[in-house]
């Protein structure tokens, strides 16, 4: 959950309520006022701070300099961006306590044509998507500015997925001229001296430069460097206004004086753009001479296509008032309902029936995506703390799956003959699967389409795989080394409508000095004890099923020292003193044993 960092008396003031608090005064009281307002609009004060006390804390020294203005770390929803930053923070907060909420409105020039984006064809292959917008007359005080910073911060490490998705880049209109052109091109072609630096480079000098100073920005550097272009925007005097998603140009960059801000969001996820240039602008449009008004960007896409960003347009649902208390489980009017959907900046009308409500979606709310996501809001608004506890009219109960509740029993009698539970990945390359373990790939794995790694080409079909390379990577710890897992392979399967079925296995580890075939047999026996199946040559019992070992033939294992283990007539796994060849492969320096076993059927 993202942590908005506020000044409590900015917000205070903005919202119009103090609270009883007095300036720059810590105030248990109207601390604990606050909390209770943002529990009604489901966040939470997570922290009342300063910026002297978080140096402090920072750095573990008591004689810091800093400002004692006291700061709200405020909890947000990760899907509410509208209210990552003071200003959507406490509009939604004023909207929520009554106050009309504003109108945005584009405002097109009417002097001169809007700017153009002109997007080449190149760029298809590496960051295909570009919208723009323009703030006119803007008015940026310390805070303001230093908010509009941190908002694009938030919003990269938020919905933009650290710019692997989105990336911001903001620009002074008065220092460059349209039209601009959107491209991709070769590093060697690209030169401009970056943010902060008066220092002219090409594209590979750039990423040696960031890469070899502590810079912030080393860490989104792998998004484009191996590509052979890079994009990159210019003006139409072949100004660079910035190299997405790394690093904006020094020409352009905005200052406390800027007036005029061009806004161009690059990505590779359109509807993730559009959402993010809308907050960007309806957050910091009423710092504008016409409050909330934007002017629009002209972008002609490689197609010839041309499309007017942003779209402002407010989206229509429909739903009704018996699905939403239904839901709830309230008794509410038609006449409450949009009352409570309208303190949420959802502007809702309800038809002459009294059940069904038309509701407004303001593009701020791009987190508003079904009926359901309207009825949760309302629930916020009437309080969860009013709502009723309730047990469903039902004859059914709950209960733990069967599958896994003998899952948890396995897990603790195997951990108390003295084994340690490993958690391994699911996915593995194709040799650990096959090649490693001596077996031959016949087609049983589920195959990923489009892997990222090496890594993790297929869905493991034994647990053996991750076993081994977690022995592997402690092989210097004292040993004998015992491990266990009890979780599910997955395999192809023609009986199952995906393709593909999972197996819930038991698999254990023994590694000493010596293979310890006899340890694992004796771990097999006390598993069995466990799941009350005897062994074949001591049952006395005729129609009890039983198990026994037959000799098996497994390339995973020794020659001689491997045996099938079988429930009835029915096989279910396999332990033996594993192969010197699949320890080579996963470079195990000692010998070990393994058993392997299908739990299901003893479900």
């Amino acid at each position: 959950m993202p942590i908005v960092s506020v000044a409590r008396d900015a917000l205070f003031e903005r919202i119009g309520e103090n609270y009883g608090a007095s300036p720059n005064v810590d105030s248990k009281e109207a601390n604990r006022k606050f909390d209770e307002v943002c529990f009604s609009y489901g966040i939470e004060l997570d922290d009342v701070t300063s910026e002297k006390l978080m140096k402090q804390k920072e750095s573990a020294k008591e004689n810091v300099s800093g400002s004692d203005e006291i700061i709200y770390k405020i909890d947000v929803p990760a899907n509410r961006y509208d209210i990552l930053c003071l200003e959507g923070l406490s509009r939604a907060l004023r909207i929520f306590n009554g106050e009309a909420p504003p109108q945005y409105k584009l405002h097109k020039p009417t002097n001169q044509p809007l700017q153009k984006l002109i997007v080449k064809k190149e760029t298809a292959s590496i960051r295909p998507f570009v919208v723009a917008a323009v703030l006119r007359d803007l008015k940026f005080t310390e805070r303001s500015y230093q908010s509009f910073i941190d908002l694009q911060e938030k919003l990269h490490q938020n919905i933009c997925r650290k710019r692997t998705l989105v990336s911001i880049g903001t620009h002074d209109l008065d220092t460059i001229k349209g039209p601009f052109t959107y491209e991709a091109l070769p590093p060697k072609e690209i030169k401009f001296a970056p943010l902060n630096t008066t220092t002219v480079m090409d594209g590979e000098q750039l990423m040696k430069h960031l890469d070899s100073e502590s810079s912030h920005l080393k860490k989104y550097l792998p998004i484009i460097r191996d590509s052979p272009i890079y994009p990159v925007i210019y003006d139409s005097n072949r100004t660079v206004l910035s190299l997405p998603p790394i690093i904006n140009g020094d020409h352009s960059k905005i200052t406390l004086n800027t007036r005029n801000v061009f806004i161009e969001i690059t990505a590779t996820d359109l509807t993730k753009a559009e959402i993010v240039l809308n907050i960007m602008c309806t957050m910091f449009s009423e710092y504008c001479s016409e409050k909330f008004s934007i002017e629009p960007v002209e972008v002609v896409n490689a197609d010839g296509k041309t499309v007017i960003y942003p779209d402002i347009s407010p989206r229509q649902f429909s739903t009704t008032v018996n699905y939403i208390t239904s839901v709830i489980g309230v008794s509410l009017s038609g006449e409450e309902v949009v009352k409570l959907l309208n303190r949420m900046s959802l502007s809702s009308t309800l038809g002459a029936d009294k059940n069904s409500i038309s509701v407004s979606v303001p593009c701020t709310r791009s987190d508003v995506l079904h009926a359901c996501d309207i009825m949760e809001d309302v629930a916020i608004a009437y309080g969860y703390n009013n709502l009723t506890k309730k047990v469903p009219q039902t004859l059914t109960y709950g209960k733990q799956v069967t599958i896994n509740k003998l899952t948890d029993l396995l897990r603790q009698e195997v951990a108390m003959a003295g084994y340690t539970e490993v958690l391994t990945l699911s996915l593995c390359s194709r040799e650990e699967n096959f090649k490693f373990l001596n077996r031959v790939d016949d087609g049983s794995a589920v195959s990923i389409a489009n892997p990222q790694t090496l890594e993790f080409q297929v869905a493991r079909t034994s647990l053996l795989v991750g076993i081994l390379k977690t022995v592997s990577h402690n092989s210097n710890l004292p040993i004998p080394i015992k491990v266990f897992e009890i979780s599910d392979v997955v395999l192809k399967s023609d009986k199952k409508d995906v393709g593909a079925t999972n197996k819930r296995n038991l698999c254990a580890v023994y590694c000493g000095h010596t293979s310890g075939f006899e340890v694992i047999h004796g771990l097999l026996d006390t598993v069995m004890i466990a799941l009350n199946v005897p062994w074949k040559g001591a049952s006395t019992k005729t129609d009890s099923k039983t198990y026994e070992l037959r000799p098996s033939t497994n390339p995973t294992f020794f020659p001689g020292r491997c045996a099938d283990i079988f429930v009835g007539d029915e096989k279910l796994g396999t332990l033996g003193s594993i192969h010197p060849e699949v320890l080579r492969h996963y470079e195990i320096p000692f010998p070990c044993a393994a058993v392997e076993l299908f739990i299901e059927p003893f479900v």
